[in-house]
């Protein structure tokens, strides 16, 4: 629309009709059609921003989950050294017992050894003395036994 007759005397321009038609319709055929364009960016603008809000809370999500995990591990990992710990601690003075138990029982054994050892012995003794005497006696008697 290049075209078109001023009118004298005034601000005012006169357009040929069919023209100003003719670009009224173009302007109704392409305008739809750039709009509709524009939509379909903003669109896929939506969809491409969700999917990448998406796929973030995927990624934030998982490292979550892992620093989770890896922390119920370092837990897993400290309770069992507490325990083996305990264990361990368990076992020591329960072998301490157990030898304290064998020294009192090795003390007892050898205390009632040497009081059979010592009643051994004085039998022992006595079983001596009574030969001794018997033996001086015949010596003493002339060998020959009392009559």
């Amino acid at each position: 629309m290049s075209s078109g007759t001023r009118l004298p005397l005034s601000s005012r321009t006169l357009v040929d009709e069919q023209e100003f038609l003719e670009i009224i319709d173009q302007l109704r055929v392409t305008v739809p059609e750039e709009i509709k364009q524009a939509r379909r960016v903003s669109q896929e603008k939506e969809r491409v921003i969700l999917q990448a809000e998406a796929e973030a809370d995927k990624i934030i999500n998982a490292a979550r989950e892992r620093a989770t995990m890896m922390l119920q591990e370092n837990e897993l990992v400290r309770q069992a050294q507490d325990e083996t710990r305990q264990i361990v601690e368990a076992a020591r003075q329960e072998a301490e017992e157990i030898r304290q138990g064998a020294d009192a029982y090795a003390l007892e054994v050898l205390s009632a050894l040497e009081n059979e050892l010592t009643k051994l012995l004085a039998t022992v003794r006595k079983g001596r003395a009574t030969l001794d005497r018997s033996a001086h006696r015949h010596a003493v008697d002339g060998g020959h036994p009392a009559e």
